[in-house]
């Protein structure tokens, strides 16, 4: 589960058009995790306002904004002011957490025989792909200027960007990063925690 969230949206008289009827009337926030991505409707405290683009805590124990989260939700459900803010909030989380992102370079494996995880993402095909593994079996990649030097990968936060916006609009039927809300037809691959766990253990060594 998600610790800290960003707002996309807040709407202190309810979402007219929630399809929970008891969210129409009642203040609601809509919001995206900062470690998995997941979509969420909140529900904020008594006399508490809040800000799009705020990170605000939902983990366990005390919150200080936050009164509980309602559910999660899927891209379709969100305001189109949420959707307007979605793009920069992702590519912040991309950008700020550089050494988690860069491993999926370093640990991205085949799918099937004709199709490896790392050509889901934008513009890396075949080419970029060779490139990619001879690079990493030299040494992992380090950080996003790393992968542009040695991986000959232009502008990765945006790529990156692009791909988990894709998931995050479902419609997929691999996900890389995000989990998605139905499982049927897709095939949840997993890599972001395993991500988290590796980069962590670097910083320990």
């Amino acid at each position: 589960m998600e610790d800290y969230a960003y707002i996309l949206d807040y709407l202190p008289s309810g979402n007219p058009i929630d399809v929970h009827i008891e969210h129409r009337n009642k203040p609601i926030a809509q919001a995206v995790g900062e470690d998995y991505f997941m979509l969420l409707e909140l529900a904020p405290k008594r006399g508490v306002n809040l800000t799009p683009g705020e990170r605000v805590y939902i983990g366990r124990g005390f919150r200080d904004k936050i009164a509980f989260i309602y559910c999660r939700i899927d891209y379709n459900a969100l305001t189109s002011f949420a959707k307007d803010m979605l793009p920069q909030i992702v590519e912040k989380i991309v950008t700020e957490r550089e050494k988690v992102f860069v491993e999926i370079f370093n640990i991205a494996q085949p799918i099937t025989i004709k199709l490896h995880a790392l050509e889901l993402i934008p513009t890396i095909g075949k080419k970029h792909l060779r490139i990619i593994l001879e690079e990493r079996r030299k040494k992992p990649f380090e950080s996003y200027k790393d992968l542009v030097e040695r991986g000959k990968i232009s502008n990765p936060v945006k790529l990156l960007t692009e791909r988990i916006l894709k998931e995050l609009m479902g419609r997929e039927k691999y996900y890389l990063f995000v989990k998605p809300i139905s499982t049927s037809g897709t095939i949840y691959l997993g890599y972001l925690p395993r991500m988290y766990a590796i980069a962590s253990s670097r910083e320990t060594r």
